[in-house]
């Protein structure tokens, strides 16, 4: 499985939109989410993505380039997975409850706990809100967009969208994850991930096959 140092920073009077620039002046490298683990959706887009925490929250930073994209989430915890989309599934904890955080290209968010795909209970608004998102093409639902267009989305996550748990910090933690890139709905629809999954039809929604992160 793969292992990411995950360095801490400051966002100190930095506003999201500025978090690209920051983890360039921090050297944080962008790594790709390039696994295609069902040959039935051999579409490949270019992404990756980049990950800093600053003890209290989890910052990560998605770059992508793809054939086509669409937002038509209207709202938190929608059906963002049906757009271009990217995602973050966790376990904070070895308690058998993981975390799947969805974003799309218009930075509408979907966060859901559970110990497994079925059953999951979305994060209330309040947990959401806190959230800090920036898109690169704005934060307005549009229809499907054909044609070659490269996008980006930042997320701050305070330790408090881990609604289920009491983290008080990220200082030392070590938390199982993996990284996902999908469209279901797109005109190439594709499932890549970060860690590779190892089963016979497309499931994010598999934590043994989660890498780890060590946060500094």
């Amino acid at each position: 499985m793969k292992e990411i140092y995950v360095k801490k920073i400051s966002l100190k009077d930095v506003p999201v939109e500025a978090v690209p620039a920051l983890l360039d002046t921090e050297k944080i490298a962008f790594i790709p989410i390039e696994t295609v683990n069902w040959k039935e959706y051999p579409y490949k887009p270019e992404v990756a993505f980049r990950i800093a925490h600053t003890n209290d929250a989890i910052v990560l930073h998605y770059k992508a380039r793809e054939n086509s994209v669409r937002a038509t989430a209207l709202t938190d915890n929608g059906s963002v997975w049906e757009d271009a989309c990217v995602e973050f599934f966790s376990s904070p904890e070895e308690d058998g409850i993981y975390y799947n955080m969805e974003c799309n290209c218009a930075g509408t968010l979907l966060v859901g706990a559970g110990s497994g795909r079925n059953g999951r209970e979305h994060a209330p608004q309040a947990v959401l809100d806190i959230v800090q998102r920036w898109a690169s093409l704005g934060r307005t639902p549009f229809e499907e967009r054909i044609g070659e267009c490269a996008w980006e989305v930042v997320l701050v996550i305070p330790t408090t969208t881990y609604f289920k748990h009491q983290m008080k910090s990220l200082s030392g933690k070590i938390i199982r994850a993996n990284f996902y890139k999908c469209g279901d709905k797109l005109q190439k629809s594709h499932f890549l991930s970060w860690n590779p999954i190892e089963t016979d039809i497309p499931d994010f929604h598999r934590p043994e096959f989660f890498g780890t992160l060590y946060f500094e």
